[in-house]
């Protein structure tokens, strides 16, 4: 088989403005899974994220939150979540420039694979989406139809390394002549595992890393009126900033009477 690349792109804050998975809290919580409290922790979360980036320890302590927060959950429900709210949900988030690099992989002949630690059940949808040739996500573990809590593929940090490693073997990828695409500092094992890495609006800690090594930074705007992918209005990434930024004013709020009391 004749070796071929691939470009391997990150999710959230590099495809999309936010992380998906917070992104669809407000549809779980209108579809039952989830009650508003943890709206507002999602929100609250978001807002931080979108501030700062996530460092390690932050996505361990997200990934169990979320890990918890799913124990039960009927996974046909969450895929039906998905579907309906995507368009409205995922579309006001795409970068455009992320849009057109995605095309600019296919015409060169590579294919496109979203590398996230977001789950499939999410990821899967806005890759189809996206026109992405292939996925990898973490995937939890399911019995009678609903997740355990459990995690069965940690798509994380070198877990991805280790992910993409096992897709290049199958599909005859070289990673030396492959591109990476990643915001994080996490990601760092990723972006060093291909010939052509890429920081995305890096996070402080990936930029250093990124001017230390050479490696290029590219610079995606918010996401403005229209992407390749129909029209997108920019008042919906507005509103999901204010709604999170109030969101995390009322938990502090609710923190500090919880202290006093």
């Amino acid at each position: 088989m004749t070796a071929r690349s691939a470009a391997f792109f990150d999710l959230d804050k590099t495809i999309l403005a936010r992380s998906s998975t917070l992104a669809f809290s407000r549809p779980f919580y209108a579809g039952g899974l989830i009650n508003r409290r943890t709206v507002l922790r999602s929100a609250y979360a978001q807002f931080v994220y979108l501030l700062g980036g996530a460092d390690h320890d932050q996505m361990e302590r997200m990934r169990e939150y979320i890990s918890v927060m799913c124990t039960g959950w009927d996974v046909a429900t969450v895929k039906a979540i998905v579907a309906d709210t995507l368009d409205h949900i995922v579309r006001p988030m795409i970068h455009t420039e992320a849009v057109e690099l995605i095309e600019q992989h296919h015409q060169a002949g590579r294919d496109v694979v979203i590398v996230s630690s977001s789950g499939a059940e999410v990821v899967e949808p806005i890759g189809a989406m996206l026109g992405a040739d292939k996925v990898i996500a973490t995937r939890m573990v399911v019995a009678d139809g609903k997740y355990t809590g459990e995690i069965a593929e940690y798509a994380y940090g070198p877990h991805k390394v280790t992910a993409i490693e096992a897709l290049a073997a199958a599909e005859g990828y070289d990673l030396a002549t492959s591109y990476g695409y990643s915001d994080s500092i996490t990601d760092e094992p990723l972006l060093a595992a291909v010939g052509h890495p890429f920081a995305v609006n890096p996070d402080k800690a990936l930029r250093r890393v990124a001017t230390e090594r050479g490696w290029p930074v590219l610079e995606f705007a918010e996401p403005s009126e229209h992407t390749g992918l129909q029209g997108v209005r920019r008042p919906a990434v507005a509103a999901g900033l204010i709604a999170a930024v109030a969101a995390g004013a009322l938990l502090m709020a609710s923190r500090r009477r919880a202290r006093t009391r």
